[in-house]
């Protein structure tokens, strides 16, 4: 059941004029991948379906291809070798609230699988000449709340202390610890932003412990298995979809090295550098290095203990690899951001670390885009 929150700026893409519709409409389809889909009446109906409204509609086959060539060019995944294995959920006719809140519970159950997990992606209408737009507005669909403290600290994820704050003033209330699940934020055209408490059978979280250190699971840490990301808009031949939410698996260096380590994040390198007996008083002992990969190490053996799916990075970047080798062999570059290819650790002992990269085209299509995030 949806709950109304306080009004939201919600920010969408600008809205393509139909002569550049038409365009990238025509750079779709030129693709070898899509030619295999149709004959030439097709870009002809297309073409007219844009000069009568403003836009068309993808087919069911033409959205799910688009998808997979959208993570193929997308120049920050490390996890692009499965570009082909993506699943598409067409949740297209979902238009209200609670339908949109109900796909997205779908997207999890499937693609989390009890732990094996699965690429997905679920598409939501497209944006509308118009302008109007669906917009998730949690980064992820499954992130824990920031509570700020009066003394400046933060009690949870400090990554997401604005939202939090937001449904608290529309009247959400969390168990007040360190890892609560945040409500779904959806706005959609004619309803308003609403809010949905994620259903406790969607969810799979793993607790943190360490095969050697007894006291870590006395931490009391835990992460979710879904990294099921929410707020890119998934660009296709001059359609926008701004609800994308995409679902791969987590790098353990993701958890260990950047949400838990992070200064910013969880902070929590003093704590298990204190527990481990190491001298923090000065960084040359190397105790954040040490923690470090403790902590990275704990995530990978509990995830791979709760039967979770999960990479560790040296395998990712040598997946990486091969996936440059046979793209190069299929005549195709492959954009990357180096500095997202790379793990948060011991990143010059990986392949992805000790070579050069074609520099990352931001007018690649289809792609995945940053939008804004909402003012609150």
């Amino acid at each position: 059941m949806s709950n109304q929150s306080a009004p939201l700026e919600v920010k969408v893409p600008s809205v393509l004029a139909a002569e550049e519709v038409v365009q990238q409409a025509e750079e779709f389809f030129a693709l070898p991948e899509l030619s295999r889909l149709h004959d030439a009446s097709r870009l002809r109906a297309v073409r007219s379906e844009i000069e009568a409204t403003g836009t068309y509609r993808h087919t069911r086959a033409e959205l799910e291809t688009g998808a997979r060539i959208a993570w193929r060019n997308h120049a920050r995944c490390v996890g692009r070798t499965n570009w082909r294995a993506l699943q598409l959920l067409d949740f297209r006719d979902r238009t209200t609230p609670d339908g949109i809140a109900e796909a997205c519970w779908e997207h999890l159950r499937h693609s989390t699988n009890n732990g094996r997990l699965k690429a997905v992606i679920s598409v939501f209408p497209q944006q509308r000449p118009d302008g109007a737009a669906v917009r998730v507005l949690n980064p992820q669909l499954l992130r824990y709340a920031g509570y700020r403290r009066r003394d400046g600290s933060v009690l949870g994820d400090p990554l997401h202390c604005e939202l939090t704050e937001h449904v608290v003033r529309a009247g959400w209330e969390g168990a007040g610890t360190a890892f609560d699940l945040l409500p779904l934020v959806l706005h959609v055209p004619g309803h308003g932003p609403a809010f949905y408490e994620v259903p406790q059978d969607a969810v799979l979280e793993v607790p943190i412990s360490h095969p050697e250190y007894p006291w870590f699971g006395d931490l009391g840490l835990k992460w979710m298995a879904n990294p099921a990301v929410s707020n890119m808009a998934l660009v296709i031949g001059g359609v926008t979809y701004t609800a994308a939410p995409f679902s791969g698996w987590y790098l353990s260096s993701e958890i260990g090295a950047r949400n838990f380590s992070d200064t910013s994040r969880y902070d929590m390198l003093p704590t298990v550098a204190r527990k481990m007996g190491l001298d923090i008083s000065h960084d040359r002992t190397l105790w954040k290095d040490r923690a470090l990969v403790e902590l990275t190490y704990a995530v990978q053996h509990s995830y791979r203990s709760a039967g979770v799916h999960i990479l560790d990075h040296h395998t990712a970047a040598q997946q990486f690899i091969h996936h440059i080798e046979r793209e190069e062999a299929a005549g195709r570059s492959v954009p990357a951001q180096w500095s997202w290819i790379n793990p948060p650790l011991s990143g010059s002992t990986t392949p992805t670390f000790h070579r050069e990269y074609d520099a990352p085209d931001l007018g690649a299509r289809p792609n995945f885009v940053a939008q804004e995030s909402p003012a609150h």
